[in-house]
């Protein structure tokens, strides 16, 4: 991806209607986002914060309108070829991996060395304040640590964008 644009992430005049029952989630709505900026939605349940976010992860297509990363139409590109990850409300956590495995999957995916995932799980977990749990597993975990473990699994893969939906209910 070029960086032709200032902004990082740009929505265009995004729609999303679902047509099995016609309701309108998004309604064209428009948003700019420069890189280093921190951003938050706020609004009440059902206003379309999660849908917003599921459409820039990639997770729903919008049904008008563009999403430009870097000034480039990113509206049809599948999420796993976005340099995107998203913290969801739930985690989605494997329950039969520990830790270190849950962290280091999309690492694997991506056919690291070994080594290499090793120093990068080992960096993300002091970043959450969880070293030394690697050979944990889900289950014994706290709502919050689960959550950070979530947020380590997003950050040890250095996404360009970072999109956190109610992360911090656990922690609170």
């Amino acid at each position: 991806m070029s960086g032709k644009s200032e902004n990082i992430i740009e929505l265009k005049h995004i729609s999303k209607v679902y047509s099995d029952n016609g309701f309108k989630a998004v309604d064209d709505f428009n948003l700019e986002v420069k890189r280093g900026e921190f951003v938050t939605f706020l609004g009440p349940s059902g206003c379309g914060k999660t849908t917003t976010l599921r459409m820039i992860a990639g997770f729903e297509l919008p049904t008008d309108g563009q999403i430009l990363l870097n000034g480039e139409d990113i509206s049809q590109l599948p999420a796993n070829k976005r340099p995107i990850n998203t913290v969801f409300q739930r985690y989605a956590l494997f329950p039969h991996m520990n830790i270190y495995e849950n962290i280091a999957f999309g690492l694997k995916l991506k056919k690291l060395p070994k080594e290499e995932i090793r120093k990068k799980v080992k960096h993300v977990l002091d970043m959450v304040d969880l070293e030394g749990f690697e050979d944990r597993k889900i289950s014994t975990l706290s709502g919050g640590q689960q959550q950070r473990i979530a947020i380590a699994r997003a950050l040890v893969n250095e996404p360009e964008i970072l999109m956190l939906d109610e992360h911090s209910g656990h922690l609170i």
